[in-house]
């Protein structure tokens, strides 16, 4: 499969494995904005997503696999309708996540049992 025929959520897949943590999270906030990556990691205040954005700080491991996870999600609605529908999807209430948002399933829920939920609605928001 060439590159121009692979669907947006392989690349986001792919970038997901491959981006160093801080580029990644620089990415996300340039998608969501640092408040959001902030609460999608269960922390505070957006300094602590700043200096993970600046390499001077690592998120925890389980908060990194969320902010991995986010990425695909975020990248493939980013990619097909802009940062501000991304943003706005992930906060929203999804009738496909029984009426939650997918930000507060991503913190809150445990993520290898929401990943494949939450994908799915994307995938199905995408395509329609």
């Amino acid at each position: 499969m060439t590159l121009a025929h692979r669907r947006p959520e392989l690349d986001a897949a792919d970038r997901s494995v491959r981006l160093e943590g801080d580029h990644l999270v620089g990415e996300l906030i340039t998608i969501l904005g640092a408040k959001l990556v902030a609460y999608l990691a269960s922390v505070s205040e957006t300094r602590a997503v700043r200096e993970w954005a600046a390499g001077s700080r690592r998120p925890r491991a389980d908060a990194e696999e969320r902010l991995r996870f986010t990425y695909i999600v975020a990248a493939l609605i980013a990619a097909e309708e802009g940062p501000r529908i991304a943003q706005t999807w992930m906060t929203g209430l999804n009738p496909q996540l029984e009426d939650q948002s997918p930000a507060r399933l991503i913190r809150e829920g445990e993520i290898h049992e929401v990943r494949p939920r939450i994908i799915a609605a994307a995938r199905t928001f995408v395509s329609s």
